[in-house]
């Protein structure tokens, strides 16, 4: 075993605060995996959460392992050691249960990576009871868990705060019992989604039929808490020189009362839902203990019905508040009075559609005057760099969209400019421009991706017409990325061999290739309304709404200067 991975997961463990470090004998022990680096895992306020909640229980050892760097990779290998958890440097296959949690699709593909570290296969068909029983969770699991279910043994469908402490207690009383027996039984559980219950058939083409065995539930219900007040989920754990560690993290809301077309958030996390004043509060108080800055975060934080109270509450106990974003038709004066005295320098904005049909289109209910007037009224408090996200690739996109972009960007830019010579500052403004991608669950979700040569084009287009502007940059998703997210995002069980085979060949391109993968297809594709989905096994209890949200795009004004994508 590597003295030298032991010594620096000691000196991580010394410079953290809010670790839980347990004592084995008699617990069941639990190792949560981040998928991911150290860096990112720590600033994600779920698997913090999660982290928690598991430790919360006196007779549960919670316990975290990532994915090593590449210099810390190449010593577990050279030394032969097995991975190793961060708190008390067991290895992996030590632990009774090992449960990723997975937030980003992307990260599907460094799951085989761990496994073959920890020395467990892969495939949860070859592991009998002398492995550890192997379970995730997070917003990729419970958007498709499909790419993954030949890996894990079982999937928690929905939100931690529900499934967990039953789950974990039916887990505790089976102790010694067969791994069959123990799956069959969690399968009945609320949120519970055991692969092995269930067999795919696939047929020619596209599609699949699904049949449940053993008496599973035909599909799985998703599982979510409806009283957010029964807990608060914040910062536990504080880690220097990461992204979040000058400020205490509060998650104020769940879900997004908006519904926009293209976003999973609006869906998955529905119905939206609001914690306390008071409980924030406390939570606030607890947090400047530690920090004095409070990160607000949710996907509506604007929508927050007390924001502007609480920003005022941390404000006046001498704290400075931080927020994720803000929604460009919430502006409130006193919010962004508080934000600039917080020292807040850059506000990110969506408009996501570049175009006034396109925005339409995806249902972002916002207007060219609305977006123009809350950029003057943020360079009006002196906020002069400002964030704008934009979505290219959207069904029906046309080179006119692109052209409006550009317009409403370069007016956005003379606001920006003219307010700087006047206040002798320098200001910006960063666009982050991504493609559309096809999320399940989401009223978009039988479209295609549109084609990497396509969307290079509009990215050229873009750097051409506003890349070598002054005080404009611009930030752009990699392509490759978005391209593998979409393939994860709309794949099925076949997946699986296509994620082992690209760690055992070091290149998705040449595991495709090998395994005859059309991955182009099935990322670009249209799917037809009837077809039978990868992740039509999960019940979210959305389809009727998605389907009218879908039509109504299609059959709008808005959906009529192209059927399709196009690029000159």
């Amino acid at each position: 075993m590597s003295w030298k991975i032991k010594e620096k997961y000691r000196q991580i463990l010394a410079g953290e605060s809010g670790t839980v470090v347990k004592n084995w004998g008699g617990k069941l022990t639990l190792c949560l995996v981040y998928p991911n680096q150290y860096a990112t895992a720590m600033c994600n306020l779920g698997f913090q959460s999660v982290y928690s909640l598991c430790n919360s229980f006196t007779d549960i050892v919670c316990e975290r392992a990532f994915l090593p760097a590449a210099a810390e990779a190449k010593e577990y290998e050279k030394s032969g050691t097995r991975l190793l958890s961060l708190e008390s440097q067991r290895p992996l296959s030590d632990f009774d249960i090992l449960a990723f949690s997975v937030s980003f699709e992307n990260d599907y593909l460094n799951i085989p990576a761990i496994f073959a570290l920890a020395g467990i296969p892969p495939l949860a068909s070859d592991r009998d009871n002398s492995f550890p029983l192997v379970m995730a969770g997070g917003a990729a699991l419970f958007l498709n868990p499909e790419p993954v279910a030949e890996l894990l043994d079982l999937v928690c469908v929905g939100e931690g705060e529900a499934i967990l402490p039953p789950l974990l207690d039916f887990l505790r009383s089976q102790d010694g019992a067969a791994r069959a027996g123990l799956l069959n039984s969690a399968a009945h559980l609320p949120g519970v989604y055991v692969p092995s219950c269930y067999e795919v058939t696939y047929e020619k083409g596209h599609g699949a039929e699904t049949r449940s065995l053993g008496g599973a539930p035909v599909r799985v219900k998703r599982v979510w808490d409806p009283e957010l007040d029964c807990s608060v989920i914040a910062s536990s754990l504080s880690a220097p020189d990461t992204e979040f560690s000058d400020m205490h993290l509060i998650e104020v809301s769940r879900g997004c009362p908006h519904g926009c077309r293209f976003c999973a958030a609006g869906f998955i996390y529905h119905p939206f839902r609001q914690r306390s004043l008071e409980l924030l509060k406390n939570e606030a108080v607890r947090g400047m203990a530690l920090k004095q800055r409070i990160g607000l975060v949710g996907a509506a934080v604007s929508d927050y019905r007390h924001l502007g109270e609480l920003c005022r509450f941390i404000s006046d106990k001498g704290g400075k508040v931080s927020v994720s974003s803000l929604r460009i038709d919430a502006l409130d004066d006193s919010l962004l009075d508080i934000l600039h005295s917080s020292g807040h320098k850059t506000v990110a904005l969506a408009p996501e559609g570049g175009s006034q049909r396109l925005r339409d289109f995806i249902k972002k209910d916002l207007t060219e005057e609305q977006i123009l007037g809350a950029c003057d009224t943020l360079i009006g408090r002196d906020i002069l760099n400002l964030k704008l996200y934009f979505i290219i690739g959207l069904p029906t996109d046309t080179e006119k969209d692109l052209q409006e972009m550009t317009l409403l960007i370069e007016k956005i830019r003379q606001r920006v400019i003219t307010a700087a010579k006047k206040n002798r500052r320098l200001g910006s403004v960063l666009l982050s421009v991504n493609p559309f991608i096809p999320k399940p669950f989401t009223p978009l979700q039988w479209c295609g991706m549109e084609s990497l040569a396509s969307l290079e084009k509009k990215y050229t287009y873009l750097r051409r017409a506003v890349g070598s502007l002054s005080n404009v940059k611009i930030q752009m998703e990699s392509l490759r990325e978005a391209f593998l997210q979409a393939l994860l995002s709309r794949g099925d069980r076949r997946l699986a061999a296509f994620l082992v085979k690209t760690h055992q060949l070091g290149s998705w391109k040449k595991a495709a290739k090998e395994l005859r993968l059309d991955a182009e297809t099935l990322v670009t594709r249209a799917i037809p309304l009837d077809e039978t989905l990868p992740w039509d096994i999960i019940d979210g209890g959305e389809r009727e709404r998605l389907v009218r949200e879908y039509e109504r795009a299609f059959h709008a004004p808005s959906a009529r200067a192209g059927s399709c994508h196009s690029v000159s």
